[in-house]
């Protein structure tokens, strides 16, 4: 692969049971039962023991943008570690480009409203969080557990909405195959109804990660 940070089509088509989503405006793809009951009940306690209310780059005044829970997951853990492992044979992509490993939680009415994972390179945050290991390349993001009511990812340009489902894996790439910036990656993490939501995602970068 010609960039460690990136992955690729065939890449994750060479997985078994993965599904590519119909498009030609983005690259994005699922597989279900990504990881066991067990897997994602231990992770699930370990965001419960760690959280903290979630932040957001560029500031936009809506004190309501992103209203989940996040957490930092250290690989120096065994599970948090070999979840690791499994994201880096999945997506080919060299693990010193991702960020840590993140975990969020969302209660009844918390949400993520319509955003890219990319940073705004005219965004008053860009140079913060991009001077040392470049853009964000490809998302990949695990659904722990099943939501009640609610909770549903929407890619509101192409017009397809997830639900979440235990060990489900959402991954797309942020950028178009010529390298720039894809706003067709636009989503919309949508407010939880009824129950609780918790997700695993791990962001990749251009250059190893420096945070």
């Amino acid at each position: 692969m010609a960039n460690p940070g990136e992955s690729s089509v065939a890449q994750l088509l060479a997985t078994p049971g993965i599904q590519r989503v119909p498009s030609a405006r983005l690259e994005l793809f699922m597989l279900r039962d990504f990881l066991n009951e067990a897997e994602c009940a231990a992770l699930i306690a370990r965001i419960e023991a760690q959280r903290r209310p979630s932040t957001i780059a560029d500031p936009n005044g809506d004190a309501y943008f992103r209203t989940s829970e996040t957490c930092d997951l250290s690989c120096d853990d065994p599970a948090v570690a070999a979840l690791d492992a499994r994201l880096t044979a999945l997506s080919g992509i060299d693990p010193a480009h991702g960020e840590p490993l993140q975990g969020q939680r969302y209660e009844a009415g918390q949400e993520f409203k319509p955003h890219t994972d990319y940073f705004e390179p005219n965004g008053q945050d860009f140079q913060r969080f991009c001077a040392l290991s470049g853009q964000r390349t490809w998302t990949f993001m695990i659904y722990l557990n099943h939501v009640p009511e609610g909770g549903a990812t929407r890619f509101k340009v192409i017009g397809k909405t997830v639900q979440p489902e235990r060990g489900k894996l959402l991954a797309w790439n942020n950028r178009r195959p010529d390298g720039t910036l894809n706003p067709a990656t636009l989503h919309h993490a949508m407010k939880v109804r009824k129950g609780l939501k918790y997700v695993i995602t791990r962001w990749y970068r251009e250059w190893p990660w420096q945070g």
